[in-house]
């Protein structure tokens, strides 16, 4: 295959966890499954890193995504790292001179706390950007509707928005891509995806994992804006989005923002919409969990939650009545990722079946990645009893990591998999008034124990 023209890739906040963790790995993964991209790759932070430290990091995050060893080494010999203030205009302004005078295209990734990006982009408007540059910020995209309506304002005010990048790498994940082809591509499930058809609708992203050092970030997000906010928002939109014509940026964030604009919080109630929760100390896997206001760097003061549950509704004609829940927790006994789609029961069971008939439904696990449907059969032991029987399916896992799909649309100039201004902007909207209410203290917080499935009077 044909080499693909080079793209430089300067990540700001190189020394940081998010390039070591999850950039560089996805990069490698990139590389490995197509090794047609071209990458000058250049790393800049404020910190005290030497060359030889950068070039390490490199090679290790590469290496780490299945990179092929030679192609590590010339990404290395061919990586440079640079000292940056990004908040400084006139030392900015120099840097970016500089890697517009090699003529290739220039990706500016922010990997950065989102008041340093703030900074930085506020520093942008005071010089001209190399023509045609891409920026690619990390979420959260604002802490608020208003917050991120300004955020919004201010990056088109750089470059346009075609050429702006918001990343949620929820979109990256293969099970999410894989709704459109599910819905899509077979007859038997678009007739039927409806409020016709279907009772509830469920995305859950619970995990086991208590706080593991995240305190930095976690006690000042919490649940509800670490995770609903935008990763599950987003692909409750795209299972609930109309069907495009075609899979393009244009029309497939058009359809997700059309469905999000549809989208209220059940009954515009958030006090009976909402609930939140935090977890005390308990035990998973036989390792003792402490309370999460007892774990390092947590300000218990904050009232950040560890759990958090918003019902939703859609109102238009196709999901009219039909609720929408999202959750997602820490230190939960199971750690179950996916989308639960439950189906309303048979209108009519013909007599003479001993017993009734199981609602239908349907599991996308998100991690991992499988498909399960729940029918009614006939019973082995007597043939006019019925019972469930689950078809199963492991769903094809890319070969590329969240990250390096969404950097590949990044290198290929396609904002297809990132997230638009006016979907950052809807999502807001939707949880604003839970944010306030809970604020306020109106929604109580509960409790429940590390290792448990959530608070006793959730059930």
């Amino acid at each position: 295959m044909q080499d693909k023209d080079p793209v430089t890739l300067v990540i700001l906040g190189a020394s940081g966890d998010l390039t070591h963790r999850l950039l560089l790995p996805g990069l490698g993964t990139l590389l490995k499954s197509r090794p047609e991209y071209r990458v000058n790759l250049v790393g800049a932070a404020a910190d005290d890193l030497t060359a030889d430290q950068w070039a390490d990091r490199v090679r290790e995050g590469l290496a780490e995504g299945g990179c092929p060893a030679e192609r590590v080494e010339q990404m290395v010999a061919a990586t440079r790292f640079e000292h940056l203030d990004v908040t400084d205009p006139a030392a900015l302004k120099a840097f970016l001179a500089d890697l517009d005078a090699a003529g290739h295209p220039i990706v500016l990734y922010f990997a950065l706390p989102p008041a340093v990006s703030i900074a930085a982009c506020e520093a942008m408007t005071q010089f001209d950007l190399p023509e045609g540059m891409r920026l690619a910020i990390e979420k959260p995209f604002g802490s608020s509707y208003d917050t991120a309506h300004a955020f919004n304002r201010l990056l088109t005010s750089l470059v346009p928005e075609r050429q702006m990048y918001r990343v949620d790498h929820y979109l990256g994940k293969a099970t999410v891509l894989n709704l459109l082809g599910v819905r899509f591509g077979n007859r038997i499930f678009e007739p039927i995806w409806d409020t016709a058809n279907i009772e509830q609708i469920e995305v859950i992203a619970d995990e086991s994992l208590a706080l593991e050092g995240r305190a930095g970030y976690y006690d000042h997000a919490g649940a509800l804006r670490d995770m609903i906010q935008s990763h599950l928002l987003l692909v409750m939109a795209m299972v609930a989005m109309e069907e495009p014509a075609r899979i393009d940026e244009v029309e497939l964030r058009d359809l997700i923002v059309h469905t999000l604009r549809a989208t209220h919080l059940a009954g515009d109630d958030p006090l009976t919409a909402s609930r939140r929760a935090r977890y005390t100390a308990g035990s998973i896997d036989g390792k003792d969990i402490p309370s999460y206001v007892a774990e390092e760097g947590v300000d218990a003061a904050r009232n950040t939650e560890t759990l958090a549950e918003v019902n939703l509704e859609i109102r238009n004609s196709r999901w009219a009545g039909v609720p929408f829940r999202l959750r997602s927790g820490k230190a939960l006994w199971d750690g179950f990722r996916g989308i639960v789609i439950k189906f309303r029961p048979v209108v009519h069971l013909p007599e003479g079946f001993h017993n009734t008939a199981e609602p239908n439904v349907m599991v996308i696990g998100l991690t991992p990645e499988t498909l399960a449907i729940g029918i009614s059969t006939n019973a082995e032991g007597d043939r006019w009893d019925l019972e469930q029987t689950t078809l199963s399916a492991d769903l094809s896992e890319s070969p590329v990591r969240p990250y390096g799909e969404i950097l590949q649309g990044i290198l290929d100039d396609d904002p297809l998999l990132s997230v638009r201004g006016d979907m950052t902007e809807e999502c807001w909207r939707i949880l604003t008034p839970v944010v306030d209410a809970w604020a306020s203290g109106a929604v109580p917080m509960d409790e429940y124990k590390a290792g448990s499935n959530g608070p006793d009077n959730w059930r």
